[in-house]
Parts: C-alpha cells; structure tokens; sequence
C-alpha cells in the first residue's frame, strides 16, 4: 500500500468528517511523509469538526499538516450543488455504494461504462485515481 492509501486510511473518520461537513479540498497529499489537507470549510463548526476527528486518531498531529480556512461563500456554491442534486441541468449526485465501481455508476446512468471519466472528471476535487472511490461518498453525475 503506497503512503497516501496509508495515511487515507489512518485518517478516514477525519476526512469522512471532510466530506460530511461539507468542507472542499483544494489538496489531498503526502508532503514531507505527511498527509496534506487544504481546504475551506463553511464555517468554524465545520472546520472543528474536521480537526477534532484529526485529533481523535493522532492528538500529536505526527504525520499530518492540515490547513483550513473558513470560508462563507461556500453557502452558495453548496446551494447551487443541492439544485443540480435535485434534478438540475448540470447533473445530480451518487452515494457511492458497497461494491460500485466508477464504470458500474457510468453503466448505470449512461449505459456505457467506458464512460466512467466523466464521472471521474466531475470529481477531482474529491477523486485522486478513478479506481479509489469510497463508500459514501457523494459524486457528482455530470448530464
């Protein structure tokens, strides 16, 4: 397993934190043999949140570096992300389930699982490698 599966695992409760919260990662990678972290958060709470879970698994931070910002104007880009979500013509949103791949989510809303980098490419804020998704995560399905 290479360092950042290592780390990603280590941290999952943190970055499953990352996720619920609403936080948007501009980076997720291994920095002088740490976990990167960048991001902005909604608010305080949600940036708390993420350094609590952070603090859970390693109260003295030894292989991570995590930066976040809050940042309010987020609210309005969630909003938009909840309209596509409901239908909109930008696309909706996938709970990644037990056993998905991104070419059986392609299979089933376009037909064509060779179409899975569509759904990769919606995604790279949230996708490192097309073959390491997780369960629960919510992916955009770009029309």
């Amino acid at each position: 397993m290479d360092r950042l599966e290592e780390l990603k695992n280590k941290y999952k409760s943190a970055l499953d934190a990352v996720q619920k919260n609403g936080v948007s990662l501009s980076h997720l990678h291994v920095q002088d043999n740490k976990l990167f972290i960048q991001g902005a958060a909604l608010s305080e709470e949600a940036k708390n949140a993420v350094w609590n879970q952070i603090k859970a698994v390693d109260p003295k931070y030894s292989d991570v570096t995590c930066d976040l910002s809050v940042d309010p104007s987020l609210a309005a880009t969630q909003t938009k992300a909840a309209g596509a979500a409901a239908g909109g013509a930008q696309g909706k949103t996938y709970k990644v389930q037990p056993g998905d791949s991104l070419s059986k989510i392609a299979k089933q809303f376009y037909g064509d699982a060779s179409q899975y980098t569509r759904i990769f490419e919606a995604n790279r804020g949230k996708l490192d490698n097309p073959d390491k998704i997780q369960v629960g995560q919510e992916l955009v399905i770009p029309s």
